[in-house]
């Protein structure tokens, strides 16, 4: 399977890409917004831009976006980048 055929079942999966938490209900104004699979597949790759798996373990496992890092709920705050200009996104399958 090509990466351009995993990015796009994994993203067919997906209504959008989805923020964690209370960043889903966070304002475009504040630096927060939800982005279509289109959006997120031309970011994959960017030197800039971290991508992270809010699914559990074996939805990971079965089909993850490339370059995803699985979300450790525990530990999130440790795992993001301490350079606050690197975009991140999060997203999860779970459609709520």
């Amino acid at each position: 399977m090509t990466l351009r055929a995993v990015v796009l079942a994994v993203a067919s999966s997906l209504v959008s890409a989805l923020m964690l938490g209370t960043l889903a209900t966070a304002r475009a104004d504040e630096g927060f917004s939800t982005l279509s699979t289109d959006e997120v597949s031309k970011l994959l790759g960017e030197q800039d831009v971290r991508v992270f798996d809010a699914n559990g373990p074996d939805v990971y496992e079965k089909a993850h976006l490339p370059g995803a890092v699985l979300v450790d709920r525990k530990n999130l705050e440790r795992m993001l980048p301490t350079d606050r200009s690197t975009r991140l996104i999060f997203y999860c399958k779970n459609p709520h």
